[in-house]
């Protein structure tokens, strides 16, 4: 046997978990709390714990407080409690300061760095005796006899031409009684598995947004700890649903973002150029007077909700967390639920190896639904399908009718969609103009990729791929013009000879901050997204 054709080497442990995010590290840390003895590894893409993880947080502490009862919230880097909460209605020109939902109550919440709460977790886990592996990405769901028995970690070393480099190294298998898909939104072991068990047969298809940050030092004059503001409106259209946040952390940190609902219409709108021009409304722009860029990224992140929730067992694993989509939107929070759920599955896990050991645990799903994150997210189920019904003015109307006279019990269900279905031809839209950046206040796309620390092996194959490299022109082109250009903002495709008879697509893999935002929103699906070699993507600081 040659070196290339090695076997890959094993490692057996009891549970393995996939993502070393809030779901994950819960699930590991609640294992070694109900029995030290259980033997739990935790793999992680990123070269460290929270590396990858990007998120406008603020943290409901009632999981964390569960989980470590012990724990300072406070005491974690950046964090604030949350202070004064502002919520805004921007025209192109005036803004308007609105009532603030119950749902958006702040009152003991934390901002908080979630890669920074996430490093905490990572802390406790290890002084547990979880072993966890960053920088090694789970690239290949293991499953015999019809049973998941873990994953394996992608091999290295291999070259773009797909042939072995002097640096070949055969990945590794992580082998477990349980494994438990931890990916968060979009992951891309968790899409196989949809498949492999039909896990999303029954429910609604799920639907998503895009969340774009920047990471801002604002001077100690202006900095408001624990500041917590978000708006709606301007510079979106009616139909479109999306809104910002703006927190300030610890640190003379504020961070800013911008979510845009993956289901837009328009081919010719950019979520990336959207963020970058609200920043400079009137009412926003003194938010960033004196203040410096220090860091970007983007996610995709569940929308979908109670409806959209998938079967969350099968054989020999579960899925927890946003690779589930337990996301609340209207609270725009869903590290609270992601903890829970990987708590709930640790609890299963536990029992079922203290016990018969069955192969599917629906004892999971039981422990959901008798849990406080079931109403939680089943009372505000109608919320976020409603804008995309009526539109922005009906979507707040129908926010309101279900939040003060339903409470949430309404006895019907609004349904969602798939986000690829949504877009008109570039013939039946308007082309947008945006302004160019300033350099100070807005941005192009790939300084901002500069400050995400992205950086990817390059030679190696891309991990974003065509299933039909036709279809990127057949249809992409000539029937959008493109769109991908336009909703990736980190400029990872390019049409080349756009102004020839013969367009093509170029795939600018390094640039690419894992956002997923591709694989959702691509018309016809043929763009799949890919873990890279580990340690490859971004690498976000404290604050993000």
């Amino acid at each position: 046997m040659s070196e290339h054709d090695q076997a890959r080497e094993a490692m057996e442990f009891d549970v393995v978990v996939i993502g070393a995010g809030p779901a994950g590290l819960a699930a590991a840390i609640r294992l070694k709390q109900l029995n030290p003895e259980i033997s739990v590894c935790v793999v992680e893409k990123g070269g460290e714990v929270g590396a990858h993880i990007l998120s406008g947080c603020v943290l409901e502490p009632r999981a964390m407080a569960e989980l470590l009862p012990a724990a300072d919230i406070g005491a974690i880097d950046g964090s604030v409690p949350a202070g004064e909460d502002r919520f805004m209605f921007l025209t192109a020109t005036g803004s308007y300061k609105l009532p603030t939902p119950p749902q958006m109550n702040n009152h003991g919440n934390y901002v908080v760095s979630l890669g920074n709460v996430v490093r905490f977790l990572g802390a406790e886990a290890e002084a547990l005796g979880v072993e966890i592996y960053p920088g090694f990405a789970a690239a290949e769901v293991l499953i015999e006899a019809g049973r998941v028995v873990g994953v394996a970690t992608g091999d290295m070393g291999i070259g773009k031409d797909g042939a072995h480099t002097e640096l070949y190294q055969r990945g590794m298998e992580l082998r477990a009684t349980y494994t438990v898909f931890a990916e968060g939104c979009r992951g891309s072991l968790g899409k196989q598995l949809m498949v492999q068990y039909g896990l999303n047969a029954g429910v609604d298809p799920q639907t998503y947004g895009i969340g774009i940050k920047e990471l801002w030092e604002v001077p100690a004059a202006s900095h408001k700890p624990g500041l917590v503001m978000h708006s709606i409106g301007w510079p979106l259209d009616t139909r479109t649903y999306g809104g910002s946040f703006l927190y300030h952390l610890g640190g003379n940190l504020m961070a800013y973002g911008f979510v845009v609902g993956l289901d837009y219409e328009n081919p010719f709108f950019s979520p990336f150029e959207e963020m970058q021009r609200f920043k400079t409304h009137p009412a926003i722009k003194p938010y960033f007077e004196g203040a410096k860029r220090i860091s970007y990224g983007a996610r995709a992140l569940n929308e979908g909700g109670f409806q959209s929730i998938p079967k969350l067992v099968f054989p020999g694993g579960m899925l927890v967390g946003c690779e589930a989509g337990f996301l609340n939107v209207p609270k725009i929070k869903g590290t609270h639920t992601a903890m829970k759920s990987g708590m709930l599955a640790a609890e299963a896990i536990a029992e079922a190896l203290a016990g018969g050991r069955p192969a599917t645990l629906d004892a999971f799903p039981e422990k959901i639904r008798a849990s406080w994150l079931w109403p939680e997210l089943e009372s505000v189920r109608n919320i976020r399908p409603g804008f995309a019904r009526f539109g922005m003015l009906g979507g707040l109307a129908n926010a309101a009718f279900e939040t003060y006279v339903t409470r949430g019990r309404s006895p019907w269900t609004l349904r969602n969609h798939a986000d690829h279905t949504t877009l008109r031809p570039a013939a039946q839209a308007t082309p947008i103009a945006y302004p160019k950046p300033d350099g100070i206040l807005t941005f192009d796309r790939l300084s901002s990729v500069f400050l995400s620390n992205t950086n990817h092996e390059e030679n190696q194959p891309a991990h974003l791929t065509l299933r039909d490299p036709a279809v990127a022109i057949t249809v992409n082109w000539a029937r959008f013009r493109s769109p991908e250009t336009r909703y990736c903002p980190a400029g990872v495709y390019e049409i080349i000879g756009a102004e020839t008879s013969a367009p093509r697509l170029q795939i600018n893999a390094q640039n690419c901050v894992h956002c997923k935002t591709c694989d959702i929103k691509d018309p016809t699906q043929n763009i799949n997204w890919v873990v890279p070699e580990g340690a490859g993507g971004p690498a976000y600081p404290g604050g993000m």
